[in-house]
């Protein structure tokens, strides 16, 4: 009789968890969260209790409450060690990798995300492997090591393709126009999220409409990067109004951002100012800090237009503090690039050669040139290609020269414990 008792318990925890779904679906978030806080209050489930913590782990995700976010992964990852299951385990670390991700701890999100890979699942967890690599690619990105945030997506591209999973593909195009955005590959830039956007098109009838929303937005900024800022405005002001409808806030932040920069590239520094302060404040509601040194850097650009040189190096300062306390290395360049600009204008010699001296340090660290020319990588708009082993190089230096495997890789294996 007992034991028929804690069956009643499943179902109806079930029922209930499925009833949270359907009104989260349709757009009832609050009667949703308040079905799955009753749940988790009630349950004598292990397995009811991790999967209804799965569900508002998503809820405050796509909310923007990472430290919320946060909270119930690690209440998730105890339930999953009372119950001593490797799948679950699996589950468990992915959601705390996403949730440092998202509060951009990436030193914790890889850590996490090698812990997933580690654990000896079942083929359920295996199918989780493909989202590991993208969160690992995102972190890796994050830290500007844009070997490792490459294969890892390439990684998660093949595990999508194996799996037939097109909702990780689309993920991982966004991504991916992410990571040729920063590396001012602009035409790549654009490719990966109309291919997300493509993806959306042919199969996303019953996906969530933030698919759609999150590769017109990784559009708009790569047809703001081509100058084509009609059509990113398009793009930018559809994805803003799936995000506004869906109470998406970091995308509705992002959005913000975008449009302030669309109005930076009309030179209309009026406009731009107030769209970068309603970006800053949902960015630093949800502690998007990576967010926030881009709207710095995006603030500094106005006042250079403005010709304030002081309010400008002020607020370059902010950003640079921000990065580094990231260990956003990129980040960290556009700053120096930035001082060396106000310096030069400044006519202070001394200052100036200090931020050259540093800015060529941060190309050093990052491997930001071409292996083959020697030219820097991501300064100005270059078609790249990447090699297998994720360098990558100018395209028309691959195609003039040719290759014999890496020269990058053939110079790390000369130089023994150089990463």
């Amino acid at each position: 009789m007992r034991r028929f008792g804690v069956e009643m318990g499943q179902d109806q925890t079930k029922q209930q968890i499925e009833k949270g779904l359907r009104l989260y679906q349709s757009n009832h978030t609050d009667k949703a969260l308040h079905i799955w806080f009753k749940v988790l209050e009630k349950t004598s489930d292990p397995g009811g209790k991790f999967r209804v913590l799965g569900c508002l782990i998503t809820a405050h995700s796509e909310m923007g409450k990472y430290k919320d976010m946060l909270k119930y992964a690690l209440t998730q990852i105890d339930t999953a060690r009372e119950m001593e299951d490797p799948d679950y385990l699996t589950e468990g670390y992915l959601n705390l990798a996403r949730s440092n991700e998202k509060l951009c701890d990436f030193q914790k999100t890889i850590s996490y995300c090698k812990t997933c890979l580690n654990m000896q699942g079942t083929t359920t967890s295996l199918l989780l492997n493909g989202q590991v690599c993208l969160s690992m690619g995102n972190a890796f990105l994050g830290m500007s090591v844009f070997q490792k945030a490459l294969e890892n997506y390439e990684k998660g591209l093949r595990y999508a393709h194996n799996n037939d999973d097109k909702m990780l593909e689309c993920r991982v195009c966004c991504s991916l126009g992410n990571f040729y955005t920063q590396l001012k590959d602009y035409e790549k830039a654009l490719f990966f999220p109309c291919k997300a956007a493509e993806l959306v098109n042919d199969y996303g009838k019953g996906w969530s409409l933030k698919y759609r929303a999150m590769s017109q937005y990784h559009m708009a900024v790569a047809y703001r990067k081509l100058g084509r800022l009609p059509d990113a405005m398009d793009c930018c002001e559809e994805s803003m109004k799936i995000a506004l409808q869906h109470g998406d806030r970091p995308l509705q932040s992002l959005c913000l951002l975008c449009f302030a920069d669309i109005h930076r590239s009309r030179n209309d520094v009026e406009k731009a100012f107030p769209r970068y302060e309603s970006s800053m404040c949902i960015m630093t509601e949800t502690g998007n800090r990576l967010g926030q040194v881009h709207v710095y850097l995006g603030v500094a650009k106005c006042w250079l237009i403005q010709k304030e040189l002081d309010k400008a190096l002020d607020t370059v300062q902010r950003a640079q503090e921000l990065a580094e306390g990231l260990g956003n290395k990129l980040c960290i360049l556009k700053a120096h690039c930035l001082n060396e600009g106000i310096f030069r204008s400044k006519e202070q010699q001394t200052l100036l050669r200090e931020q050259v001296v540093k800015f060529h340090e941060c190309v050093e660290e990052m491997e930001l040139y071409c292996g083959m020319c020697g030219e820097s990588i991501g300064e100005k708009n270059h078609q790249l290609q990447a090699l297998p082993c994720s360098h990558v190089f100018h395209l028309k230096c691959l195609q003039s020269n040719g290759t014999r495997g890496c020269p990058n890789c053939r110079r790390s294996s000369v130089k023994p414990g150089y990463v």
